[in-house]
């Protein structure tokens, strides 16, 4: 029994799917699937279901998951202790950010992370919050930068700043003709949301309620309202400019550069406006207290949300 094979089952119990799986965890598929033939082998039992279209854990193959999804957090925690007595300004720091974060803080923070930590290597991705959770959770990233409310046992949070959200448009859109905008004012319109998935479009739905009521209301279609679903915050804005419907941003996401000049339009919320509080988040065994420092630092020099 390997910590490889712990880590292939557990990611195949997740993934549902050997393709999947073997891709998340940078092996071919006939190497998974024969890790996990040898380790049921050794165990004497079946961890695993297989037909067609799915892949799913038994009963006793859910438990053997759960037990070998602890072993692999307590490996990474043995590594975080073993790092603890290095330079912590010079091993590698891995940081993930959920995507509606990522694109619009990466670009900023790594030239000021690498100012101030220059013989630090870093490394950087994208995911979903439910991703990220997992990779923090089995060592694979150090710290992720996600949207509160965020909540794991023996994990640290810390906020960075607080983000406005802001209402895309067309610049000839009659909305335009407001300085700030109520929710309410948003009904009658086409706007367009992230798909299912991103927290983001729950955030935008919990703080515009309306917007909830009114795609029940025209679920049934014929409405004079749609909502499209984007699979990212730079498909909406190409959707806004091509003027398919207007959409609510994270201000650093609504206000990065693109368009010619006069394309398109920002409003802010009446107050008390929608926001998310973006929020640092590393296991609370992580040592290297110093990076973290540094990575807080680098961000909030950035100045991204501008008062």
């Amino acid at each position: 029994m390997t910590l490889n094979e712990l880590r292939y089952i557990v990611t195949l119990a997740q993934e549902q799917h050997f393709g999947r799986a073997a891709e998340r965890c940078y092996v071919s598929q006939p190497t998974l699937s024969i890790a996990v033939k040898k380790l049921e082998k050794e165990l004497g039992v079946a961890l695993f279901e297989r037909s067609k279209t799915r892949v799913q854990a038994t009963p006793l193959g859910e438990r053997i998951v759960a037990q070998a999804q602890l072993v692999l957090e307590q490996s990474a925690a043995i590594k975080d202790i073993a790092s603890a007595g290095k330079d912590q300004l010079a091993s590698p720091l891995s940081v993930g950010a959920i995507f509606t974060i990522g694109p619009y803080l990466f670009p900023h923070f790594i030239p000021q992370l690498q100012h101030l930590a220059p013989e630090m290597p870093l490394y950087v991705e994208e995911g979903y919050t439910a991703t990220l959770r997992q990779r923090l959770r089995k060592g694979d990233l150090d710290t992720i930068i996600i949207a509160l409310p965020f909540t794991e046992p023996d994990v640290v949070t810390q906020p960075l700043y607080d983000e406005p959200f802001v209402v895309l448009l067309p610049a000839d859109h009659p909305l335009t003709e407001y300085e700030s905008l109520s929710p309410d004012q948003l009904t009658e319109d086409n706007v367009l949301l992230l798909g299912e998935g991103h927290c983001f479009r729950d955030q935008v739905l919990e703080a515009c309620p309306h917007l909830l009521l009114s795609m029940e209301k025209h679920a049934g279609g014929g409405g004079i309202r749609t909502a499209s679903d984007g699979s990212s915050l730079e498909t909406l804005r190409h959707m806004v400019a091509s003027g398919l419907g207007i959409t609510i941003l994270p201000l650093s996401a609504a206000t990065a550069p693109q368009y010619a000049s006069g394309l398109l339009e920002t409003r802010s919320f009446t107050a008390p406006g929608p926001h998310r509080t973006v929020a640092l988040a590393w296991r609370a065994s992580f040592p290297r207290h110093r990076a973290i420092d540094i990575l807080r630092e680098a961000i909030g020099q950035c100045h991204l949300i501008e008062p």
